[in-house]
């Protein structure tokens, strides 16, 4: 098998899972700029999702936000997403938008406020069950602004107890996913900043309880891919968010800021083991400026190439020049898979299934922008916090 063939082989296990709040507008605290054609309703965001998975193939899975997505009949909405091909995927928890959640949810001081947080992510359990969906995310913007604003330890205490809670009414099959983001909104302390603090609480919890890593979720610097290499080796990784940042956490097109760090981060799923089902792999993206629909497409296709080239590297020349101490020798081999230009290589697996080899140039083509503008009249447009 040459090794063309062998990557073409392994991206065919690949799925790439979109986020329903992606497909609607987006901006920053300072502007949301509407844009036409975006859906109103779940349904809308299904069907525009189902068309990004007709033109890359990889996308078979959407992620929900609760409340943003919620609906009456979540049973109806699962048959509106097989009807088009697809799943629901992660069910993403909120409790950080109301005013009740001003010095937090979970960790909150008042167990009036911590009672109220729980029930929420009880709800999303029982979402998850009339849903089919495998993992729960859980995001927490709990924390502090000011030295002594409250008991540090108190509040991990009062966060894991909460997720004891939510450890326990998940189903033999489901997984909670416990994502840390180290600044923002709380400016002081942030109760979950941290790889290590979700991998202590996971630990604790056991085996459905799992990290997840938000590329754009880490101080300037940090090497990601070694956090990456670390909880695979501790069976800890879950999954991925992807995104892309140059300051903080930006949600930008993934591999858009950095397409080596990427790289290498893909590098090591694969060097891991990571490259299997166990390890959901997420986009968590706002597209603020660009088109909805062909921005998540690009980034499809950029988490491809990027698992492509990781694919392609010699692990035997590698672990040769490892050993030797060949520092050139062993940059070398991976610097050589990272130049590979893979987009030939993703056109061929493309026509070999029956898709377009440019699935961009396919969206442009299909005439689906301009129908939903046309059809996506009146009622409320679906938008960040909606």
């Amino acid at each position: 098998m040459t090794p063309f063939t062998a990557v073409k082989a392994a991206l065919s296990s690949q799925a790439i899972e979109t986020p329903s709040w992606a497909y609607g507008n987006s901006g920053t605290r300072f502007k949301v700029f509407a844009q036409q054609g975006v859906p109103r309703t779940p349904w809308e965001k299904l069907d525009d999702a189902a068309r990004v998975h007709r033109h890359t193939g990889v996308a078979p899975t959407v992620a929900l936000h609760i409340p943003w997505d919620r609906v009456d009949d979540y049973a109806a909405l699962a048959d509106h997403a097989r009807e088009r091909g697809l799943r629901l995927g992660a069910i993403n928890s909120n409790v950080f938008q109301e005013d009740d959640y001003r010095l937090g949810s979970v960790t909150h001081p008042e167990a009036g406020v911590r009672r109220k947080a729980l029930a929420h992510l009880l709800e999303c359990v029982d979402i998850m069950d009339a849903t089919g969906s495998r993992d729960l995310k859980l995001w927490f913007s709990d924390g502090t602004n000011y030295p002594g604003q409250d008991d540090i330890r108190n509040r991990q205490d009062r966060l894991s107890e909460a997720l004891a809670a939510v450890y326990e009414r998940l189903g033999e099959e489901q997984r909670m996913l416990l994502e840390y983001k180290f600044f923002e909104p709380a400016f002081y302390m942030t109760d979950v900043p941290d790889w290590g603090t979700a991998y202590a609480h996971c630990l604790k919890l056991g085996p459905k309880a799992q990290v997840v890593v938000d590329t754009g979720h880490h101080a300037p610097g940090t090497n990601i891919e070694f956090i990456v290499a670390t909880l695979l080796r501790e069976g800890k990784l879950g999954g991925f968010d992807f995104n892309s940042r140059f300051y903080a956490d930006d949600d930008l097109m993934v591999g858009s800021a950095d397409p080596f760090q990427l790289f290498r981060i893909m590098y090591e799923v694969v060097r891991g083991g990571g490259f299997v089902p166990e390890v959901a792999f997420m986009l968590d993206q706002c597209h603020n400026i660009e088109p909805k629909i062909p921005a998540i497409i690009r980034s499809v296709m950029n988490v491809q190439e990027a698992t492509a080239k990781a694919l392609l590297v010699d692990a035997d020349a590698l672990a040769v020049a490892q050993a030797a101490g060949d520092v050139l020798g062993a940059n070398a081999v991976l610097m050589d898979a990272y130049h590979t230009d893979v987009r030939p290589l993703l056109a061929e697996w493309r026509e070999e299934r029956g898709l377009d080899p440019d699935p961009m140039d396919a969206y442009r083509r299909s005439g689906w922008a301009e129908r939903i503008v046309a059809e996506r009249v009146g009622g409320q447009q679906a938008g960040w916090g909606a």
